[in-house]
């Protein structure tokens, strides 16, 4: 078999790759979001990883679950948009939130870009 030749043409290939690989996230609605929000989850085989989700009205939804201390019993779950609070969160359609996550042996506040559908107090 023959190696490419063309740095240019291997180059290509290789920025294509990753989105050959990497299947279209599925669109949620709001129910969806409220009914997965709603579910148990795995604490030990969810902990410290992040999931995207799929899209929500236009944006990457995406569920973490942080955990410090007494791990996995203080896995948190903590749903949110794939942007950063603030201006551009509210210009998206989200709404700026503070969660409280794990941290040491304490939890701290930290504010995320939440689906409105998520953002009543929890």
């Amino acid at each position: 078999m023959r190696a490419l030749s063309s740095p240019i043409l291997a180059a290509a290939l290789c920025a294509a790759a990753p989105s050959l690989a990497d299947p279209p996230l599925p669109q949620l609605s709001d129910a969806d979001l409220v009914a997965y929000a709603a579910k148990p989850f795995d604490k030990a085989k969810l902990m410290f990883k992040q999931v995207r989700l799929g899209v929500n009205h236009g944006l990457v939804v995406v569920a973490e679950f942080p955990c410090s201390d007494i791990c996995p019993a203080y896995t948190t779950q903590i749903i949110h948009y794939e942007i950063g609070p603030g201006p551009a969160c509210e210009a998206a359609g989200g709404v700026t939130v503070t969660r409280a996550v794990p941290f040491s042996i304490a939890v701290m506040e930290k504010p995320f870009c939440v689906p409105r559908v998520l953002a009543a107090p929890r």
